[in-house]
């Protein structure tokens, strides 16, 4: 069984990492290994476990943890679970948790290029993304709507940072994804094995992406940029088209989160099998 201890300060040494809200410290913490990450919520620590994800330690509220989460006691008999009232808990991590739960789990090493991209027809490349939330979101509309990978710049934010994580409602578990390369160089590597790159841009010969029809058996690459910078000049010229959302009332674009999901539809429309995975 378990061991269960039931926490009454939050000062525990066993609670430093649960309570230093350093996602830089987590990620480093099993250097030169792949370090930790912070789940939060039970759906998004189901979601890591059914994705091979190795738990540390578990932190959860009481009344959570009996009403709800009990079961992790026989499934992982050799790993702590931490029991806490809501205010202890607060006071362990500085803030409200979601669904008071919490888990420090082990990170996987990072899937090649190759491996993102093998059996795939439709994928995500985010350049320099480095809001968290925007992150996460991306890759929830990902796995919502068709797209079978996501590669990510090497500038941008960790996908499993708490916040992207918590986002994307642990969609980061179900998508395959990697940090690899720059913006140009992945154009170039997509466009020599036959993916066709689309930048999502403001440029004067940008398509609407309504116009843009693929065959399910094509191989198309969806770029998108920061929030406000957008996608390098570099990385516009090194893919095949540029597209837009066509707009209307003034409106000149959409948050890039926003952007992605109307974009992924637009681009996974013509699979089959998209709203049946």
């Amino acid at each position: 069984m378990a061991k269960i201890t039931e926490v009454k300060e939050i000062n525990l040494p066993e609670l430093e990492l649960y309570a230093s809200r350093s996602e830089v410290k987590l990620y480093r913490h099993d250097e030169p290994e792949p370090g930790l990450f912070a789940a939060e919520s039970l759906k998004v620590i189901d979601r890591a476990l059914a994705a091979g994800y190795r738990p540390v330690s578990f932190l959860f509220e009481k009344n959570v943890f009996r009403e709800k989460a009990a079961y992790l006691a026989e499934r992982f008999p050799d790993t702590d679970i931490y029991l806490a009232d809501e205010e202890t808990m607060t006071g362990i991590t500085g803030y409200r948790l979601t669904g008071g739960a919490l888990s420090l789990m082990r990170r996987k090493s990072l899937p090649s290029f190759t491996d993102i991209c093998t059996g795939k027809k439709r994928l995500a490349v985010l350049e320099d993304v480095e809001n968290p939330a925007n992150v996460g979101a991306i890759i929830r509309s990902a796995a919502a709507l068709g797209i079978g990978g996501v590669l990510l710049t090497t500038d941008c934010t960790d996908p499993l940072y708490r916040r992207a994580v918590r986002v994307s409602m642990g969609t980061v578990f179900q998508v395959p994804w990697t940090i690899t390369g720059s913006g140009p160089a992945l154009a170039e590597q997509l466009k020599a094995e036959g993916w066709t790159c689309l930048a999502l841009a403001l440029t004067e010969d940008a398509l609407p992406l309504d116009s843009v029809r693929f065959a399910p058996e094509e191989k198309a690459a969806l770029f998108l940029g920061a929030e406000g910078e957008g996608l390098k000049a570099e990385t516009i010229k090194a893919c095949d088209a540029s597209v837009i959302i066509p707009m209307a009332g003034g409106v000149d674009s959409l948050n890039v989160a926003a952007a992605s999901a109307v974009a992924f539809w637009a681009v996974s429309r013509q699979i089959k099998d998209t709203y049946e995975k």
